[in-house]
């Protein structure tokens, strides 16, 4: 059995052991696959793993003995689901595998922009401190999380999560989701619509699918009702907010700050208007990237190929 892994790079860049997958069928890992290359790798192989190599219409139909794709991912965009149901391809996907890591990013950003270790850390190692003439110095406003409001957009296991961390400092929840009846008893969560949302929270997390209901969710409109100084958080999709808009309410200051760990476009274009903004937090997409959760990407996306051989497939798509 032909077993082929597109781009296996982010995913293991050198730390993790292939070996479990190996030992399933004859075994080629590719560390990244050009769209135009997939079809010319994938040749023959009935078992295709990919992150974001793209396996579209085309590059399906000339690949007649694929028989499964194993997303390394939550998200199967890159899959023409259309296409492998009438091929009778088996399509997985492995969901959950870095909630842990990127509520903890959230966090990380959250704090960042109201603790501003960074920056006086910064300041510390260019001897500001060493100059300073009082036992404590900040120059930049300090602020804390107890008694804040943060709103969350989406209410899944990363928003669950994430209300958990907020009621743990002394923060009030509100959450906007599609199927707030699925959340009945959620502890001192309060259910409100999203432009509610955004003109009673000081900090705003999007924790929300990309769908076209929720594509470019936050623009100019919305961030007109936003509280002076309030703070936008994205861990979700790069598409959720008009990064133009963003950048402009940055700039005017009525958005105290942006913490981001996706972009619409990734790697970005030099000449992002979020890339030039004030108090802009961007990390290149790793919040899902620690070593915990990539253990657990590998051993899920490896069950579930396991199963599927048993004949009975985890974690399907289509």
């Amino acid at each position: 059995m032909k077993i082929v892994v597109l781009d296996g790079h982010t995913l293991n860049p050198g730390d993790l052991d292939w070996n479990p997958l190996e030992e399933l069928g004859d075994c080629s890992i590719y560390a990244r696959t050009a769209p135009q290359q997939v079809a010319e790798r994938a040749a023959g192989a009935e078992i295709v793993l990919t992150n974001k190599a793209p396996l579209s219409a085309e590059t399906i139909a000339a690949l007649p003995e694929l028989k499964y794709i194993g997303v390394l991912a939550t998200g199967y965009n890159v899959v023409d689901l259309d296409a492998a149901v009438a091929n009778n391809i088996v399509v997985t996907n492995v969901p959950g595998y870095s909630t842990a890591s990127v509520c903890q990013m959230v966090f990380a950003l959250l704090l960042e922009m109201t603790q501003q270790v960074g920056h006086h850390a910064r300041l510390v190692r260019e001897g500001e401190w060493s100059r300073c003439v009082d036992f404590s110095f900040h120059d930049r406003p300090l602020c804390e999380l107890s008694g804040k409001t943060m709103g969350l957009v989406g209410f899944g296991q990363i928003g669950q999560q994430v209300a958990q961390v907020a009621q743990a400092f002394g923060m009030q929840v509100l959450v906007s989701t599609a199927h707030p009846e699925k959340y009945s008893e959620a502890a001192g969560v309060k259910f409100v619509d999203t432009d509610q949302l955004f003109s009673e929270s000081h900090v705003i997390s999007l924790n929300c699918p990309l769908t076209e209901e929720t594509r470019q969710l936050v623009n100019t409109a919305r961030l007109a009702r936003v509280k002076q100084g309030a703070l936008l958080i994205n861990t979700g999709r790069g598409q959720l907010i008009d990064e133009a808009a963003v950048a402009e309410a940055l700039e005017a200051g009525y958005l105290g700050g942006f913490g981001a760990d996706v972009l619409s476009s990734e790697p970005p274009a030099e000449d992002n208007p979020l890339l030039s903004a004030p108090n802009c937090f961007i990390t290149p997409h790793i919040a899902w990237a620690t070593s915990e959760a990539r253990q657990r990407l590998l051993d899920m996306a490896i069950t579930n190929l396991e199963a599927f051989l048993q004949g009975a497939p985890l974690n399907r798509v289509v």
